[in-house]
């Protein structure tokens, strides 16, 4: 087993209807997450996750929690049938909604309280501006700089630094549509607007961080395993006033995204892993370093190549 190993976990974008299905039906540990998070949420929503319609997965108040659920999930079946330990691995990092996965896994929260807060989270975040009033944006082929200067001159703000060349801006519905319009003026590849409802990761969500920030100074919270980085700063957060304070902050901070793999190759990580659905993270890997081992779990048929990963090659 290696002890240079990264656990990452994905965010929204990543859900899709039948994800957990296929551990929940050939792993009781697997069931038993998806029943955990059903009772916290006095909701079947392991149901929408395994046979439910895309439209309703996709709400942020039930895709957050619900991908937060098939992250623990296949985390725990690595510890069950592949040996995974907490001991080999060098840190956890998750992309925005994913850092909340990062702790629930390395135990800064029990898995109850990780759901409940999600599905406060996305509520708060879903009612923070009104549906129509905010948008976010995908640049494609521009250098970080390039968008900084894009978002300065139309007034909006990166929320996402995913991988070289790929920048997600947030702000005012109307700006978006400008700053989409001046990054294809400067070169960019693409500048999309995205399916989403609201100006996620900008200003426009202070109401949900101030939510976010009242639940998190009730929640139970204990020192992780091992270190989490923090989306916002990279800082390697251990304590619980670190904790509170960088998952209030993500709220309308920048998803530094680079830069916690970078943090996580300080550590001395030259494996990662990406657990729960879908290969978003993974692909973003090997856009960041592609020297780097890097592959996912999320489904039993990709349980021999996890194995393979986490053993010492």
């Amino acid at each position: 087993m290696t002890t240079h190993l990264a656990l990452i976990f994905p965010g929204q974008g990543s859900q899709k209807v039948g994800m957990g299905k296929d551990l929940a039906e050939n792993f009781a540990i697997a069931r038993a997450v998806f029943d955990e998070v059903d009772e916290a949420l006095s909701q079947k929503l392991s149901a929408m996750m395994f046979e439910g319609s895309q439209e309703d997965l996709t709400l942020t108040t039930n895709a957050q929690p619900a991908l937060m659920a098939a992250s623990v999930a296949a985390f725990r079946v690595l510890q069950a049938e592949a040996g995974l330990s907490l001991d080999h691995v060098a840190g956890l990092a998750g992309h925005s909604l994913g850092e909340y996965s990062a702790h629930a896994c390395g135990g800064s929260f029990d898995l109850t309280t990780t759901a409940k807060l999600l599905r406060l989270r996305g509520e708060a975040m879903q009612s923070a501006m009104p549906v129509g009033e905010g948008a976010m944006a995908a640049v494609l082929g521009l250098s970080l700089d390039d968008v900084e200067a894009v978002a300065q001159e139309t007034g909006v703000e990166i929320a996402n630094d995913n991988c070289p060349g790929q920048v997600v801006l947030s702000g005012p519905t109307a700006a978006m549509e400008a700053a989409c319009v001046l990054a294809k003026e400067k070169g960019a590849k693409r500048a999309m607007l995205l399916p989403v409802s609201a100006a996620f990761h900008s200003q426009s969500m202070m109401p949900a961080q101030e939510k976010m920030a009242a639940a998190l100074a009730e929640a139970a919270v204990v020192a992780p395993a091992k270190p989490i980085i923090a989306n916002i700063d990279q800082t390697l957060v251990s304590s619980p006033d670190d904790i509170r304070r960088t998952l209030t902050e993500q709220v309308t901070g920048r998803v530094r995204w680079q830069d916690c793999i970078a943090t996580l190759k300080q550590q001395g990580a030259e494996t990662f892993v990406e657990l729960g659905a879908g290969k978003v993270l993974t692909g973003l890997m090997k856009k960041i370093d592609s020297d780097k081992r890097a592959g996912n779990f999320g489904e039993t048929k990709e349980l021999e190549a996890a194995q393979a990963l986490l053993t010492t090659s």
